[in-house]
């Protein structure tokens, strides 16, 4: 015995069983006989629920603090109906037996409310079930409705927004993730709540239904069976049907209310009490109006002076204190602000503040700042955020949250980009136009303004949108402004990526790589070679734009390096040998060979006697008139082979490379310098010329 006890003391404490068992509760009380005495307990419950869930969505500030609304909503519909059903079968079996047949609830409202007269009792119950259903419960429906709809055409703006904040750095994962648990959760409530209010409306047609069939039953019953006479029957059914329904209906009408009150809150920010009364007393002057107008009313002839005079009395009074409430506010805040300055200087925020710095910050001038939210094209955020993805695809370079700000300094239409506080590049908009370049490099006919592309330098027009379709016939290319500062970003973003891959990044690409290569990584770390020393590998990588996503063959070919040497370019030239089917296929023109520019065997001999130490030691040493003789040359051949639409790839033999690129870089940096080890064997080449 004391065990079954100890097991049904367990599961009350299981709310979910004691929710299955309630719910199980009601429906049975829908088909079994339920006592008076109990009736009377459940009737009491019923409207004391009703009562809590009223105050409840009172004092809550937000509609999504009663998320639950929807459910209780539909649990105190059943609990009700399955009352009514109850309360019916008491009035119908024992209603001949006097106004106490169905319990002492409904014998006090059939007494107190209707005093003893059935016809007042019919009267109120109808006065009731049309301020339910004709009032409350239809605007609660109506206001549900368009809050579905409208918060369901909202969401994919609020989506856009939330990924924007988080593209732009404005905040993190964690709180995007947050926020769009967030929008998920109100558009699920509101859906749900224009569902729900079908129920308060399903109430009170269920409520004046019951009572009708009641009162109709009732009288048949006591005069047919019970051989009651037509008014002592009409007296008895009809006191205690109007009775039940006072009982049920006035629960009913305070969960309308709270269900109207909750829709209704759908854009305030906090409690029903503070909004109403702080929003109503904010204007002293409504408040002396109303006064004068119940005032002139109280004078009007055979007008009762004494309610109407108390009233403009009571208004009249607050709107005088409210009045001088804000005077005095006001008064006090401008001799606040004229002490302010004799005041003592606000603390200073902490130097250590100063010393941040921002990885990668774009500034725009005024007139460039509508293309952050664009409604009529692509956001600048969004394709911010679509290049942040696309890099770390193509390079294994997690690019740095991009911080946009506006630079009033600035002119109306430029932009900047800074790397670590450094001007790294800059350009100038036409932000309601299109940019139009000739890839053939001829000359543009199109009518508009002559300026040159920002981020190649190539010569371009500005043109207005409505000739967008002539210029894509001609066969130019065509750009939006938001494109063009993505293209300058990305560039400059390349250009940097060595700067921008700090220690910290370098230690979480490693922590991030799969589990099957941290063994890897563990015995090379810090035995064969410092975080700093894969650092400085990835960013010589990075610098000449050979990605690194494939950081595990990386890892693998700077192990093996570093079994012969600690030399960092000795290094970083074996992890390219390593990843030559990647850089080979990188450099693949669309025609399916890599175009070669190969250098001289004189120029490599010139090269390797420059060369002076040994080991790890050795400098390239060459006479200032020969290596301008170098530069010279190379400049000409690459520069008529991009004239004819070519871009090849200089080949050099790998003892030279590190040192050939080190040169070339300074006068000609978009120009790839491999070696013969970097060549594929299943790559096709095809040599285009010689220096």
């Amino acid at each position: 015995m004391k065990a079954t006890l100890d097991q049904v003391m367990r599961a009350l404490k299981r709310g979910d069983i004691v929710f299955a068992l309630g719910v199980v509760l009601l429906l049975v009380a829908m088909i079994l006989p339920m006592p008076a005495w109990l009736l009377d307990i459940a009737l009491a419950f019923s409207l004391t629920f009703s009562v809590m869930i009223l105050m409840t969505a009172i004092f809550i500030e937000k509609p999504m603090q009663f998320s639950s609304f929807p459910t209780v909503l539909l649990i105190s519909t059943l609990l009700r109906l399955s009352l009514n059903l109850a309360s019916s079968r008491l009035i119908l079996t024992h209603g001949h037996e006097g106004t106490a047949g169905a319990g002492n609830v409904i014998q006090a409202f059939a007494g107190f409310v209707m005093g003893g007269n059935f016809v007042i009792g019919v009267i109120v119950f109808a006065i009731l079930v049309i301020v339910n259903f004709v009032v409350i419960t239809k605007g609660s429906t109506r206001i549900a409705e368009v809050a579905a709809r409208f918060n369901l055409d909202a969401m994919p703006g609020k989506q856009m927004a939330i990924d924007a904040d988080l593209s732009s750095g404005l905040i993190d994962e964690g709180i995007a993730r947050a926020r769009r648990k967030e929008l998920e959760g109100e558009s699920s409530f509101f859906g749900a709540m224009d569902g729900a209010s079908k129920f308060v409306r399903g109430d009170a047609v269920a409520g004046l239904m019951i009572t009708v069939i009641n009162v109709i039953g009732g009288m048949i019953i006591g005069m047919v069976q019970q051989h009651l006479a037509f008014s002592q029957a009409a007296d008895f059914y009809t006191k205690l049907t109007v009775g039940d329904g006072l009982v049920t209906q006035i629960p009913a009408l305070i969960v309308s209310t709270a269900a109207g009150m909750l829709v209704t809150k759908a854009g305030l920010q906090e409690a029903t009490d503070k909004a109403l009364f702080g929003q109503l007393s904010s204007y002293p002057k409504a408040l002396g109006m109303s006064a004068f107008l119940l005032m002139s009313i109280s004078l009007l002839p055979d007008m009762p002076m004494a309610p109407f005079l108390g009233l403009a009395l009571l208004t009249g009074g607050a709107a005088y204190f409210l009045d001088r409430n804000e005077r005095n506010r006001v008064a006090q805040a401008e001799e606040e602000a004229l002490k302010a300055p004799l005041k003592a200087p606000v603390a200073e925020d902490p130097i250590a503040t100063a010393l941040k710095i921002d990885q990668v910050r774009l500034e725009l001038g005024y007139g460039l700042l509508a293309m952050i939210n664009n409604p009529h094209g692509q956001k600048l955020t969004d394709q911010i955020k679509a290049l942040r993805r696309a890099l770390a695809s193509e390079m294994g370079f997690v690019m740095p949250s991009v911080r946009i700000q506006d630079n009033m300094q600035l002119p109306a239409n430029n932009y900047t980009v800074f790397i670590k506080e450094v001007e790294a590049g800059h350009g100038d908009l036409r932000p309601n136009m299109l940019m139009v370049m000739d890839p053939r490099g001829e000359d543009i006919t199109l009518a508009g303004e002559q300026t040159r592309e920002p981020t190649f330098g190539l010569p371009a027009v500005w043109i207005d949108p409505a000739n967008r379709e002539e210029a894509l016939f001609r066969g130019y290319t065509v750009v939006d402004p938001s494109t063009i500062i993505t293209t300058h970003l990305t560039e400059v973003i390349k250009d940097h990526m060595s700067d921008l891959l700090s220690y910290a990044e370098t230690q979480k690409l490693l922590d991030e790589l799969d589990k099957e290569n941290q063994k890897l990584v563990a015995d090379m770390v810090p035995s064969q070679i410092t975080l700093g020393g894969i650092q400085r590998v990835l960013q010589n990588l990075l610098q000449e734009r050979v990605s690194i996503r494939d950081l595990a063959s990386v890892l693998e070919g700077v192990s093996e390096a570093c079994s012969h040497s600690r030399n960092v370019m000795i290094i970083t030239e074996h992890v390219r040998t390593r990843l030559a089917r990647q850089i080979s296929d990188a450099n693949t023109s669309a025609q399916g060979f890599i175009p070669l520019v190969t250098l001289s065997p004189e120029w490599e001999q010139a090269f390797i006697e420059s060369l002076q130490g040994t080991g790890e030691e050795r400098q390239l040493v060459m006479a200032p008139s020969r290596l301008q003789d170098f530069i010279t040359k190379t400049r000409q051949t690459f520069e008529r082979f991009a004239m004819q639409g070519e871009t090849p790839v200089l080949l050099t033999s790998p003892t030279v490379r590190p040192y050939v690129r080190s040169i070339v870089e300074r006068f000609r940096p978009v120009t790839v310098v491999m070696s013969q080890s970097e060549i594929h064997p299943k790559a096709k080449i095809k040599t285009m010329g010689q220096i």
